[in-house]
């Protein structure tokens, strides 16, 4: 019975706004109603809000936490079942272990249970990196681009970090999304830290040869003379965010050895045109490799539009 006044009661809140990863029944409008008029009749409520806030601050904490976190989203499904807030943050917690299928799963059953469920910036940047890890680049492209005006809420290392990733979805999806991922790698190197801030210079590059606009990537890598573009790929947070598009990791070392290491750069760009049989930049890539070869022949290199 209590359990059923508890539902009951949360039904009646009707509809409300997610803030901060908070749920609609755990909002201070919720509680002030449990606090006046439903304390001893909703025991459940009360700790189901507990462990959800419990939660989401492990969640906010190291990746160590994330197993404490499922464990908490979990008890809080005991308590209350059937709620999205739960499986956003099951899907987080799976997400943060590195279990994308089970983080995609729980991020679904959110949204069939609440299509609001994944709107703060938090849940929003988590399921568009399951997206984009298991292949759905078109859905996690959107998922991005929806979070970017409002991700200020974010820690400027993971806006820096979700604005590259943004920038390296929409690049691989081909010539029409280019100014987007340009527009996005901007953003990545105007507010992020040095690992950040190198790949996005190497991915902006990319997107403006890609474009045919080869003098501005070329100025843009010159400027940034200190991008060492193996030390830049080699970084742990670099590897993290190349992980949404890992395809155009080899074309990302590839324009970036270019210029000081020419035989590097041709084993990126085979490597990259291995990976991608059939892909929308396979051309891009095999005229890069005739110039490489050109140069290394010491005949003049013509200048195509990829």
């Amino acid at each position: 019975m209590v359990l059923v006044a508890a539902s009951i009661l949360l039904a009646q809140m009707g509809a409300g706004a997610w803030s901060g990863g908070r749920p609609p029944e755990c909002s201070g409008t919720a509680t002030r109603i449990v606090n006046v008029w439903e304390r001893a009749k909703s025991p459940e409520l009360r700790r189901y809000c507990d462990l959800v806030a419990s939660a989401l601050s492990k969640l906010a904490g190291t990746a160590t936490m994330a197993q404490a976190a499922l464990d908490a989203a979990r008890e809080a499904e005991s308590l209350l079942p059937g709620r999205a807030a739960t499986r956003v943050l099951e899907g987080r917690a799976f997400a943060a272990l590195g279990q994308t299928q089970a983080a995609f799963a729980a991020f679904r059953s959110a949204k069939e249970i609440d299509e609001r469920a994944l709107q703060d910036p938090a849940s929003l940047l988590s399921w568009a990196r399951v997206l984009a890890r298991l292949g759905h680049s078109e859905e996690a492209a959107l998922a991005y681009m929806a979070l970017l005006p409002e991700g200020g809420s974010l820690p400027s290392a993971d806006r820096a970090s979700a604005a590259a990733e943004a920038g390296l979805v929409e690049i691989s999806l081909g010539a029409s999304r280019l100014d987007a991922s340009a527009a996005a790698l901007r953003e990545s190197m105007r507010i992020g830290p040095d690992d950040t801030e190198g790949l996005a210079v190497l991915a902006l590059a990319l997107a403006l040869d890609r474009q045919g606009s080869r003098a501005q990537a070329h100025a843009l890598l010159s400027d940034r003379a200190r991008v060492d573009a193996h030390a830049v790929m080699r970084a742990p947070r670099v590897q993290e965010i190349v992980a949404v598009a890992p395809r155009e990791a080899p074309a990302l070392l590839a324009i970036g050895s270019e210029a000081v290491d020419p035989v590097s750069a041709r084993e990126a760009w085979e490597a990259y045109v291995a990976a991608n049989p059939g892909g929308p930049w396979v051309a891009h890539a095999r005229t890069h490799l005739a110039d490489l070869a050109a140069r290394a022949d010491g005949r003049p290199i013509r200048r195509r539009t990829p």
